[in-house]
């Protein structure tokens, strides 16, 4: 059955339609800081003898199979009326597998944390193609930064739901709880992501697409007509193009330097562990600071600048992160690394995804989220695998390993200074691309 409605952005969407999507980014942060940052490693590691392979293992899988699946159902959404039941089915398989988290062994734990974060980042395709259902050309940069910096909140909600939990508020033993506890954190988790992602499924509000179909053969098949021509279309989009192997590099270079910080400041820059947990609350917070601002700074100058400017800030953060051991320069320094670091991770987003709507045509841009989630989770495979390869395989040392993030932010910059996001080069050629 065809849609027949016209496919319509609305010129001015309503603060509540806003306000319910950005809490949307407050909701799934508490699961990706609970669940794959914190406390489900922990758990598996420290409280049921567990190995740090385990948890790698079944992350980087989750990750691969995003990977894979990303741009059919960017597509797939693309040939649907509507793109909110895709997030909300997939928020709901991720909250049910969180509830289940910590019930059964090891192994089979990881299993289900495999489908609950295969389903969270499946999501976040869904997610981030609504941007332009709750803002305008004019406020996209700042309504993306608000979410961003909002959802950042969701790591502070995260952390304190645990210290409550696990009854550490008054002191600094966070990890030596009882194993049973940790899976009420779990469980609180799933609550929380659901209760704050409730107001997005109930009041963002889009109009059917024009040339859609109710989701079923049809539509599977029209997504993989559009995915075998991908690359054709990419021909058409060089700035797109460019823009999505720039973030290759970049994304593969931040996320790998905040994922092994905490190792880096803790056998490199002798930080004690309590030190290490200040520098994180004090990163969290920059990030918080850099998506609220950083979106007023992509609207002033435009999404293209704005991200450049952010890739100077992340080569002066891994400058100073290699300098300290290296020249034996005083470790006080990483108290402006961290917030240096969060500022520059927010203001990443808040200048990246504006920069994917201005560049991809507006009838696609869920495939082309597809494949934007696509080369964020190729990052988040590759990086890791570089990290242990120069600290273990080559024994080069974590300095080393620090000092490679500069030449690929070398690269990334020279894509991205290549782009040209002048103007809406994605509707120019709207209509090259009709649906199958």
């Amino acid at each position: 059955m065809e849609a027949t409605a016209t496919a319509a952005t609305p010129e001015r969407p309503r603060l509540l339609a806003v306000g319910s999507w950005v809490l949307y980014d407050l909701a799934n942060t508490i699961f990706s800081m609970n669940i794959v940052t914190l406390y489900f490693s922990l758990w598996v590691i420290n409280d049921m003898g567990g190995k740090d392979s385990d948890y790698a293992l079944a992350n980087s899988l989750s990750m691969f199979i995003v990977f894979l699946v990303a741009p059919f159902l960017g597509a797939l959404s693309d040939q649907t009326p509507r793109r909110m039941p895709f997030l909300i089915v997939s928020t709901l398989v991720c909250c049910a597998a969180t509830l289940l988290l910590g019930m059964t062994g090891v192994f089979l734990a990881l299993v289900i944390f495999i489908v609950a974060n295969t389903f969270y980042q499946s999501g976040l395709i869904f997610y981030d193609a609504l941007l332009p259902v709750v803002s305008t050309k004019e406020n996209r940069g700042r309504v993306g930064g608000i979410g961003i910096g909002v959802g950042y909140m969701g790591s502070f909600i995260g952390v304190l739901t645990g210290l409550i939990v696990l009854e550490n508020l008054l002191g600094l033993a966070i990890l030596e709880s009882n194993p049973a506890d940790k899976p009420l954190v779990f469980k609180l988790t799933a609550v929380l992501f659901l209760l704050f992602a409730l107001p997005c499924f109930f009041w963002v509000r889009e109009k059917p697409r024009a040339g859609s179909v109710m989701l079923g053969p049809k539509a599977a098949k029209r997504a993989i007509h559009d995915l075998r021509n991908t690359f054709v279309r990419l021909d058409k989009l060089p700035n797109l193009r460019r823009f999505l192997i720039g973030r290759v590099f970049y994304t593969d270079a931040a996320n790998t330097f905040i994922i092994f910080m905490g190792i880096y400041l803790t056998n490199e820059v002798d930080f004690t562990e309590a030190q290490v947990q200040i520098a994180l609350i004090l990163g969290i917070a920059a990030a918080m600071v850099g998506g609220l601002s950083w979106g007023f700074v992509v609207d002033w100058i435009g999404p293209r600048p704005s991200l450049l400017i952010v890739i100077g800030l992340w080569t002066i953060a891994i400058i100073l992160t290699v300098a300290v051991p290296l020249f034996s320069l005083t470790s006080s320094i990483f108290w402006a690394v961290a917030p240096l670091g969060g500022f520059a991770l927010g203001s990443t987003w808040a200048a990246d995804r504006p920069l994917m709507l201005r560049l991809a045509p507006p009838q696609n841009i869920g495939q082309f989220y597809g494949l934007y989630a696509m080369v964020g989770r190729f990052a988040a495979i590759i990086g890791p695998l570089l990290w242990a390869l120069i600290v273990n395989g080559l024994d080069w040392g974590r300095p080393a390993a620090v000092a490679a993030f500069l030449p690929m932010m070398a690269i990334a910059a020279w894509f991205i200074f290549r782009v040209d996001d002048t103007a809406d080069l994605g509707e120019e050629i709207e209509e090259t691309f009709q649906p199958a």
